[in-house]
């Protein structure tokens, strides 16, 4: 587990089943528009922002938590299916909750949109809520084990079977666009169902091969403790999102007749484009929990290993970095094939502002990983939220000057992960130093 072998395998594993996963679905919309147009897209899109804050509350902090935690019973010798059960046990009624939110508000939330054809849109995504947190738990044993294929082979199912069944349900019903998008949100729903399926198979089939002792049961409130942090951290990043969408509009439209066209080159375009190196990077981030909470298990190494997934984040951002800014133009023109003129070349000039934050945010998301594979997912939470306070009060002075304009935002935000990564890296130095690391 602890061999470099071991770890750069996994993180691979990761990052090319979230890079396969990224490019079907981004295939998936030239036909999907064709099919139903930019009407039906903006009704499937309306009903996408709830989801993904119940997901985030429901399921993005177990992942890593179950794995930290799975790592370290495992390093121990003793049996993970104590674990296993509890958190299956928690992470389904918090699921479960979501879900049955999601339908209960779905009258609500259409109506406040504006779109009373979505309402059922709401009721058959929301199983996939409780689905993706029994997902999430699976995922995090298996990464605890230091297994990373399940995952990547879960994300590329999810993407096939959403793909498969969204494209059928738009053809069959294209002629009514209300119920296509339903029938498409229900594509989701089946697709989490599928993987699922194939998760639970991969985890009866592993779990002959967990013969260690019982161990010390595990508390809820354990649980908890971990994959709260994780998630309000998680939760950061979208929240001041809106929060930018609010402010940063509010501020351009003082001297620009466009001012939503120009949040959205920077939200929709630059964003979109510093992401793709983030998301490669993310299989480094999951990899590294399991190998440092093993670690930090066995009382030596810690700092080594922090070290070791750093440098390897590093060399695949910096050099992703480099080509954003010195390959913007093509890239932009083969993404966003759509702008030109001057919106190309100020969507050419935000991706070049921006790129530093492919190299800093993948670092910080290392190194939040750490963090969390350290019981202190509690630092990194801190560490963005002080980045954010950073930055919302850099882009409040720079987006009042209309020379700065919308690149006010890329460098805020540039210091926000900047801020995030160096306070990432002393809590790791210093927590790391408490866990008997090697010097």
């Amino acid at each position: 587990m602890a061999k470099k072998g071991s770890f750069l395998k996994g993180a691979a594993i990761i990052a090319a089943g979230g890079f396969i996963a990224k490019a079907i679905g981004a295939l998936y919309r030239i036909p999907l528009i064709d099919l139903i147009g930019g009407h039906g897209v903006g009704l499937y899109q309306l009903v996408y922002p709830v989801y993904c804050i119940l997901l985030t509350v429901s399921a993005t902090g177990i992942p890593s938590s179950i794995a930290k935690l799975t790592a370290e019973r495992a390093e121990r010798g003793e049996s993970t299916a104590p674990l296993f059960r509890t958190a299956m046990k928690l992470f389904l009624c918090i699921g479960g909750a979501g879900s049955l939110l999601m339908i209960a508000f779905a009258p609500l939330l259409a109506r406040l949109q504006g779109a009373r054809e979505v309402t059922a849109g709401y009721c058959t995504l929301a199983p996939a809520v409780f689905l993706v947190s029994a997902i999430s738990v699976y995922r995090g044993w298996f990464q605890g084990k230091n297994q990373m294929l399940p995952t990547a082979l879960s994300e590329i199912l999810e993407q096939l079977v959403k793909v498969g069944f969204g494209l059928l349900f738009a053809y069959l019903f294209r002629a009514d666009i209300a119920k296509a998008v339903v029938f498409l949100l229900l594509a989701v729903s089946i697709s989490e169902l599928f993987a699922l399926a194939l998760m639970a198979g991969l985890y009866r089939r592993e779990k002959r091969t967990d013969t260690g002792k019982d161990g010390d049961r595990v508390a809820v409130k354990t649980i908890l403790r971990m994959s709260v942090p994780v998630t309000f951290s998680s939760m950061l990043i979208p929240l001041s999102g809106f929060l930018d969408s609010v402010l940063a509009v509010r501020l351009l439209s003082g001297y620009s007749a466009d001012a939503v066209g120009l949040y959205g080159l920077f939200a929709g375009g630059a964003v979109t484009v510093i992401n793709l190196p983030v998301s490669v990077c993310y299989g480094i981030a999951a990899a590294s929990v399991p190998a440092v909470a093993a670690a930090v298990a066995k009382g030596a190494g810690v700092r080594k290993r922090i070290f070791f997934a750093l440098g390897i984040t590093a060399l695949v951002a910096a050099p992703s970095a480099a080509g954003l800014y010195f390959f913007a133009e093509p890239l932009a023109k083969i993404v966003f094939r759509s702008l030109s003129g001057e919106e190309l070349a100020t969507l050419v000039r935000l991706v070049q502002a921006f790129s530093l934050s492919a190299f800093t945010l993948s670092c910080t998301q290392t190194l939040s990983a750490c963090l969390t594979a350290q019981g202190k997912p509690q630092h990194a939470a801190l560490s963005m939220s002080i980045g954010i306070i950073v930055k919302t009060a850099t882009y409040c002075v720079l987006l009042r000057n209309p020379k700065i304009s919308v690149f006010g935002l890329a460098y805020a935000t540039n210091l926000c992960y900047l801020v995030a990564f160096f306070l990432d890296m002393i809590y790791n130095v210093i927590v790391s130093k408490k866990k008997g690391a090697k010097k």
